[in-house]
């Protein structure tokens, strides 16, 4: 067992009322825990299968009991041993924490011990190992997001045939220089808003008109909410690797949540492969199913087969509803076609790559990671950048802990800090009181804007999604 990471700020708490965890384990968890049970109950209905039904009855009265737990402020119970290695890591930590109740324990912990707990209702049976309880959820609302990935397709299929010709008229680079700084920075603030950007930013995918795209209203609204914004000096990292004569210039993406925030994901990873500005993409999901929507291994192959047959998917009516949507023009097929083209192919040639590690669903957080699972830090330290998408790898970058918001994001990332011979670059939407890297004054005045908390002592502001940071730390440097 690796020896104690000391971690110089406490972390946030199920017990302070202030915060959103305790928020979260008042009103969240129960609710997300009811959405299991509502699922695996439609699921038993479905199935002939008796063993399978009887077993699905188990798995729902464990549940059940999860939820009684939670909401009745219980102690937490040593995991169930469903024979990975991740369980005694978690039972251990309980047990140093001396048994806590539910409203008296570190959120990070509880909350990833939640989504373990539920996972090992169904890794222990015989019939429902592989069933991802939040999967309908993911489908279903990347299939509600139809408008948004259908004005994306077709502007990537524009942008990607554009770069290819340029590439072969070999223009001069002078020319292209601005326009790829700005086209970088688009693409990469359509990957921090995930589907709660307005996709009209993306007027134009153009070298001609892309300049257009910085007096977008719509653009400056939504570069007013990203608090800092560091996205300057990583693409000033992947410009510099670009000229040297490296084979293999990598990016990691540690992925946040499924369906169409991994679909403009892969619009960004696509988009960094066909620029040149990386010869490789390792996406890297976690390998159980994980706080509601995040991605496993399963919903990309998902998500390329809704885009290979993209008029049986989003023309047929669906478990959700029975209302029959309008099959998709010609153009609009052949755009989704393209796209699983060139991801596809970009898979099959080992340019994007999945790399799924037990590590993810841990419940430590990254300051843990060079000595909970030195392969992957080891492993990191090969990328140009690594990626950390959403507000959960957020969380763990900083150990969830109540840092001054002033706090230097390079402090409160630790180990994965300067020195570490990690670049990081956090994309983050704020849905959690943990925030650094702030001028002095700005949490003060979000505070004491409308909903945002005010003198009760709680980050409201940081709560909603409305607000992000996008955060940059050379570790190499």
């Amino acid at each position: 067992m690796e020896s104690k990471v000391e971690i110089p700020v406490a972390p946030y708490a199920t017990s302070d009322r202030t915060s959103f965890a305790f928020i979260s384990a008042r009103d969240r968890w129960p609710v997300i825990v009811t959405g299991a049970i509502d699922d695996i109950h439609r699921a038993i209905v479905a199935s002939d299968d008796v063993p399978k039904r009887k077993e699905g009855k188990t798995i729902l009265e464990a549940l059940a009991k999860l939820k009684y737990e939670v909401q009745h402020d219980r102690q937490l119970t040593p995991l169930a041993d469903d024979g990975k290695p991740d369980i005694s890591n978690y039972n251990k930590e309980l047990e140093s924490l001396g048994g806590p109740n539910w409203f008296s324990v570190p959120w990070l912990f509880a909350e990833c011990y939640l989504y373990r707990r539920v996972h090992t209702s169904f890794s222990l049976s015989d019939h429902w190992k592989t069933y991802d309880v939040f999967s309908r959820q993911k489908m279903s609302t990347f299939r509600s997001s139809r408008p948004a990935v259908l004005e994306l397709a077709a502007k990537y299929k524009d942008l990607v045939s554009q770069l290819e010709r340029d590439v072969n008229s070999l223009k001069v680079p002078e020319e292209l220089v601005e326009a790829e700084r700005i086209l970088f920075t688009e693409m990469c603030e359509i990957c921090l808003w995930g589907n709660a950007t307005d996709l009209s930013l993306l007027t134009s995918l153009s070298y001609e008109d892309i300049q257009k795209l910085q007096g977008a209203d719509a653009r400056k609204k939504a570069e007013n909410n990203i608090l800092v914004n560091d996205l300057p000096a990583a693409y000033t990292v992947l410009k510099e690797a670009q000229k040297t004569d490296k084979k293999v210039r990598r990016v990691d993406i540690v992925l946040d949540n499924a369906g169409f925030e991994l679909f403009v994901d892969l619009i960004l990873a696509g988009y960094l492969l066909a620029a040149g500005l990386a010869t490789q993409i390792t996406l890297h999901p976690k390998t159980i199913p994980w706080f509601v929507s995040d991605v496993i291994p399963a919903d990309f192959a998902a998500l390329l087969s809704a885009l290979a047959n993209p008029q049986g998917f989003y023309s047929t009516p669906n478990e959700h509803s029975d209302q029959v949507q309008d099959p998709l023009s010609e153009k609009e097929a052949s755009d989704l076609s393209f796209l699983f083209q060139h991801w596809a192919g970009f898979h099959a040639e080992g340019q994007l790559i999945l790399r799924p590690n037990l590590f993810w669903t841990s419940a430590h957080s990254y300051w843990h990671l060079p000595q909970a699972e030195p392969r992957l830090y080891e492993d990191l330290k090969d990328s140009e950048l690594v990626i950390f998408k959403g507000d959960l790898n957020y969380r763990k970058l900083t150990a969830d802990a109540m840092w001054e918001p002033t706090t230097a994001f390079t402090t409160a990332i630790g180990p994965m800090g300067p020195a570490s011979n990690v670049r990081t670059l956090a994309l983050r939407t704020c849905k959690a009181d943990t925030v650094v890297g702030l001028p002095d004054g700005a949490d003060e005045r979000l505070k004491g804007m409308e909903g945002g908390g005010g003198d009760s002592g709680a980050r409201k502001w940081a709560w909603s999604g409305k607000w992000a940071v996008v955060q940059f730390c050379d570790g190499k440097a």
